[in-house]
C-alpha cells in the first residue's frame, strides 16, 4: 500500500513549535541558559507604509510599539533582540509573520529599530533570545 503524507502549513508550524518547545525543555532540564531558544541572522525593520495595516495576528501594525515579525514563533512570544554589531538590545512581542526577504530572521517595529540603532543601516546582524514562549496557535 502506497501511503503519502501531505504536510500543510499549519502542521509545519506545529512541528516547528514542537521542536522549539523540546529544545526549551531540554535546556531547562539540563540547567541550561535562561533563554528558551536562540537564533542568529540578519534583521530589519518595517517600512512606514505598513503603519495601520493588519498583521498576521489581526492586530494593526503600530510603529510606536515594540513588536516584531517572525516566520515560525507563536504570536505573543516575548523576545530579546540584540544588534550584535553594537550590543544594543530591546524586548519585543511577536505579532506578525515575516520577514519575507530571503536570509532575514526578524522584522522589528520602527520603535524597536531606533533602540537597536538600525534606522540608517536598515539591516543588521541580530541575535534573538526567547524570553517567554507565546501560546501555540493554528495561525
Amino acid at each position: 500500500m502506497n501511503t503519502q503524507i501531505m504536510y500543510l502549513p499549519s502542521s509545519q508550524r506545529f512541528f516547528n513549535y514542537f521542536i522549539i518547545s523540546l529544545t526549551a525543555l531540554a535546556a531547562a532540564a539540563c540547567g541550561g541558559s535562561k533563554s528558551l531558544f536562540t537564533q542568529s541572522g540578519e534583521g530589519s525593520y518595517y517600512a512606514d507604509k505598513f503603519d495601520g495595516r493588519r498583521t498576521a495576528s489581526g492586530e494593526p501594525y503600530r510603529p510606536g510599539q515594540l513588536t516584531a515579525a517572525h516566520n515560525t514563533l507563536p504570536f505573543g512570544t516575548k523576545l530579546k533582540v540584540t544588534n550584535t554589531r553594537n550590543g544594543h538590545s530591546v524586548k519585543v512581542v511577536v505579532n506578525d509573520r515575516g520577514p519575507h526577504s530571503k536570509g532575514r530572521i526578524i522584522d522589528v517595529s520602527k520603535k524597536a529599530a531606533r533602540k537597536l540603532d538600525i534606522i540608517d543601516a536598515g539591516v543588521a546582524p541580530m541575535k534573538l533570545q526567547v524570553l517567554q514562549m507565546g501560546p501555540a496557535s493554528r495561525k
